[in-house]
């Protein structure tokens, strides 16, 4: 598998579209996936604009469950990797980060200042 380091900073305002969820090995007996280091795997399905007003979503696997990670919530993604991939003939790109993790909310502005 070619492993391609992605530019976050490249990618706009990333967004949580699914909660953290325990990538399952098998789906019948809920077995999660364990990284090298026996850490379960989690997945957090991230909306990306690419281009304009075109909005893709990835899912990325990451090492140990996140925490405070809501749907609709900014966050930041630390360390991402691109695998491309191929069995007989299906193929893909799945992608995986050290990190990610939630951006605080900033204060609110009022227009006008104090009603």
């Amino acid at each position: 598998m070619q492993s391609i380091p992605v530019d976050t900073t490249r990618l706009g305002v990333l967004r949580c579209a699914i909660a953290p969820e325990a990538k399952l090995v098998n789906t019948e007996t809920k077995e999660v996936k364990r990284d090298r280091g026996g850490n379960p795997v989690w997945t957090v399905a991230v909306t990306v604009r690419q281009d304009g007003r075109r909005i893709s979503v990835i899912e990325i696997a990451v090492s140990g469950q996140p925490k405070g990670i809501e749907e609709g919530q900014t966050v930041k993604v630390t360390g991402l990797t691109a695998f491309a991939w191929a069995i007989g003939d299906r193929h893909g790109i799945s992608f995986r980060a050290d990190a990610v993790t939630p951006v605080p909310a900033g204060p609110v502005h009022t227009k006008g200042g104090d009603a």
